[in-house]
């Protein structure tokens, strides 16, 4: 049996992704090819552990300038990482597993938690993500298509919004 290879995906230099195991419907994510992992918007990190393996708490602002909407999320800890942001800042990171879905695709990548505040992107996708699946062209936006930020409120869970 021959396996099918599916097409790449060709996107932008930022496009919209989901993370349905995290119960995010919509976060616009910055392509960079220049970083090797994925990076994603968390605060409020509380590792805990359960039945002997070391999870992770935390909360997600999903939206650019929106600090009113939170997503709680829980994801078992695959690792901790050093990783040098593009001010030279080394930090020690927790590394999460977890599918990204995007043009109607998905497959598991692997994200570095970190508190993304003053950055305008909610999420950083790097190379490692892409490879195998991604072709990026940087002249092109928004690829996989637009999300409505009316729309996207729909589809969180109204009990996350913070009042």
């Amino acid at each position: 049996m021959q396996h099918i290879r599916e097409p790449k995906i060709f996107i932008g230099w930022r496009e919209w992704v989901a993370l349905p195991e995290l119960g995010i419907p919509g976060i616009k994510a910055k392509v960079d090819t220049g970083a090797k992992t994925s990076t994603l918007h968390a605060f409020a990190l509380t590792p805990f552990e359960k039945d002997g393996r070391e999870y992770i708490s935390f909360s997600v602002h999903p939206l650019q300038g929106n600090k009113k909407m939170t997503i709680p999320c829980t994801a078992p800890v695959t690792g901790k990482r050093k990783v040098t942001d593009s001010g030279g800042h080394t930090q020690k990171r927790y590394v999460i597993t977890t599918q990204l879905l995007i043009a109607g695709r998905s497959w598991d990548i692997e994200v570095t938690l970190t508190n993304r505040d003053t950055m305008q992107f909610r999420m950083l996708l790097g190379r490692d993500a892409m490879r195998g699946h991604i072709i990026v062209d940087p002249q092109l936006s928004l690829q996989t298509g637009s999300k409505s930020v009316s729309k996207l409120y729909d589809e969180y869970q109204p009990k996350e919004f913070d009042t």
